[in-house]
């Protein structure tokens, strides 16, 4: 870089260049602002829309199977009751066998596609406890690998996935009638 740009650069905030190579993500920002989390629910939203469009995996009599849209790994899928509520304590028994049914078939049909050698599976309900979307019950079905944690995550704040949604969805939709 001449020395007459990166004066520029100083004069407008944008400091010194650095070692540092960065990967922009815009399509993210929408996601950081908190955008479609307002009065209108995005699990309810998925739950009209066409599987492919929505990217719902698989459904069920009273809950339903959709990747996450901000995977922390490829298969990364959520189980969600077609009801929105809050609370594990507010399902209701039929809604509660569902949701761990299909949170099993998840795991069967993901392993079947992409050998996953462990899986973390959880909830996080609440604000406070780390939930994206508070006001809609979700339990996610993350796929693990032996080595899936790189360095990316931890220094770079970016997670690196080799397949595109729509794709992964196909696939798993796949794996979840073979299994």
């Amino acid at each position: 870089m001449e020395q007459g740009h990166v004066e520029q650069e100083e004069q407008r905030g944008a400091g010194l260049a650095d070692a540092f190579q960065r990967l922009w993500t815009p399509h993210r920002m929408a996601y950081i602002k908190g955008e479609g989390k307002g009065p209108e629910c995005a699990f309810c939203d998925i739950a009209q829309m066409d599987d492919r469009d929505g990217l719902v995996v698989a459904r069920g009599q009273t809950c339903f199977a959709v990747l996450n849209l901000y995977p922390y790994n490829s298969g990364h899928l959520m189980v969600v009751p077609f009801r929105h509520v809050a609370g594990y304590d507010e399902l209701t028994e039929a809604e509660t066998a569902e949701l761990a049914a299909l949170t099993q078939h998840a795991i069967r049909a993901i392993r079947h596609a992409s050998a996953a050698q462990g899986f973390n599976v959880g909830m996080n309900l609440g604000l406070t406890a780390g939930a994206g979307i508070a006001a809609h019950l979700h339990q996610h079905v993350v796929p693990r690998w032996g080595g899936d944690t790189n360095f990316m995550p931890v220094v770079g704040h970016t997670k690196v996935l080799p397949q595109l949604l729509p794709e992964t969805r196909d696939l798993l939709a796949r794996a979840w009638g073979e299994v």
